[in-house]
């Protein structure tokens, strides 16, 4: 935020007007003078619903002290070209729910199948696009991966450039959204306080890359 330039004399009548050292009142020429756009409060709002998270997988051969799991991450380019790295998720379709929206979305994006483990919690934020301001609410779960193979080949608005397993002591540091990297780190925090989590994602037979998709 830039700092507002100390007040200086101002004339009689024109408190809005400053007075430079050693000179006249400045002056502006009302032909000079623009409308200003119209603010982003004034365009209409559209509430917008997507669902996603974390599908962990065991992590082959973990390292001593390391957590042992690993979450399967998007690579996506944004409109300036950078690559990004983000958690997959998407808008839920007809009368879906946000944990079935979760389960598809996933599976398309990555080409994993997982079942819900926990509810993560959900992200709220704004943006503002050439015509209307978003309400954007994204429900985030932790599931287990069960069966498919890591692939962005499947995913039906082909976004995505790539998918790949980040181990999930490296998660946060490797989001490109603040958002989503607190929402990493908070599931570590989770696992890591809940025994009965990590035995439920370790258990059943280990996620194995297969095909998932007919």
């Amino acid at each position: 935020m830039s700092t507002p330039a100390p007040a200086g004399d101002h004339s009689v009548g024109r408190p809005d007007v400053p007075t430079p050292p050693g000179g006249a009142p400045l002056r502006v020429d009302p032909a000079r003078i623009t409308a200003a756009p119209p603010a982003a409060a004034h365009l209409p709002v559209v509430d917008e619903t997507s669902a996603g998270g974390l599908v962990l997988r065991p992590t082959p051969e973990a390292a001593p002290g390391a957590m042992g799991f690993d979450v399967a991450v998007l690579l996506r380019r944004n409109r300036n070209g950078r690559l990004e790295w983000c958690l997959p998720k998407g808008h839920l379709e007809g009368q879906e729910t946000p944990e079935e929206a979760a389960i598809r979305e996933i599976r398309e994006e990555t080409g994993i199948r997982g079942t819900i483990q926990v509810d993560l919690g959900v992200i709220d934020y704004w943006f503002t696009g050439e015509d209307r301001r978003v309400h954007k609410v994204v429900h985030h779960y932790l599931l287990r991966a069960e069966s498919g193979s890591l692939t962005v080949e499947h995913d039906p608005d082909g976004e995505a450039e790539d998918a790949v397993w980040v181990g999930i002591d490296d998660l946060p540091d490797k989001l490109s959204y603040p958002n989503e990297q607190r929402l990493a780190a908070a599931a570590a925090e989770r696992l890591d306080a809940s025994p009965e989590l990590l035995t439920a994602l370790r258990s059943g037979p280990p996620h194995r890359e297969t095909p998932d998709h007919p």
